[in-house]
């Protein structure tokens, strides 16, 4: 699987629970506090400049699309759509 053009394909890191003050437990869906979600980069575009495969991005939590590839869910963004690399 390769991405193509200015596009990146991404996997999300698993992110479990956070506790609120008040002690409830809020899944990462639930935390609109948080706008950007950390990721490994699975795949590059030829197009895309600095960021490498391998790399720990942070991007916009409403960027791209989800595709599934051999049972394994992946996100495909635009190179614009990333903040952070780690």
């Amino acid at each position: 699987m390769k991405a193509i053009g200015r596009n990146l394909i991404i996997k999300k890191e698993k992110v479990g629970t956070a506790k609120t003050k008040g002690g409830l437990l809020l899944a990462e869906k639930q935390r609109e506090d948080i706008r950007y979600i950390l990721a490994d980069v699975i795949s590059v575009g030829d197009e895309a400049t600095g960021i490498k495969t391998n790399d720990k991005i942070y991007y916009d939590k409403h960027a791209g699309h989800g595709i599934e590839f051999e049972k394994e869910k992946y996100q495909v963004i635009k190179i614009q759509d990333v903040v952070v690399v780690l």
